[in-house]
């Protein structure tokens, strides 16, 4: 019989590499879409270029929530001892 903590981390793992590569498309869009124009024209978010501000700071906090977020609703506990299974 397969144990199931190898599934619930597989399922887990999955959800992680979702979470990279959200974070990576959001760093990716902001930094190389806002910042790729003439710098004499970027805008300014409290001192900071728009570009810098969303993929940097923004992003972080809003990935720090999701992670949060996807911790407290999908991610179970799992004992690490042996079970063993009378038969």
């Amino acid at each position: 019989m397969k144990d199931q903590r190898f599934k619930i981390a597989h399922k887990e793992a999955l959800m992680g590499i979702g979470l990279v590569i959200i974070n990576f498309a959001i760093w990716y869009g902001f930094a190389y879409g806002l910042g790729s124009g003439d710098p004499t024209k970027y805008k300014y978010v409290f001192g900071f270029p728009a570009w810098f501000f969303y993929s940097c700071i923004a992003g972080t906090i809003f990935m720090i929530l999701l992670v949060w977020i996807v911790m407290k609703l999908f991610f179970t506990e799992v004992p690490f001892d042996d079970e063993e299974v009378d038969e």
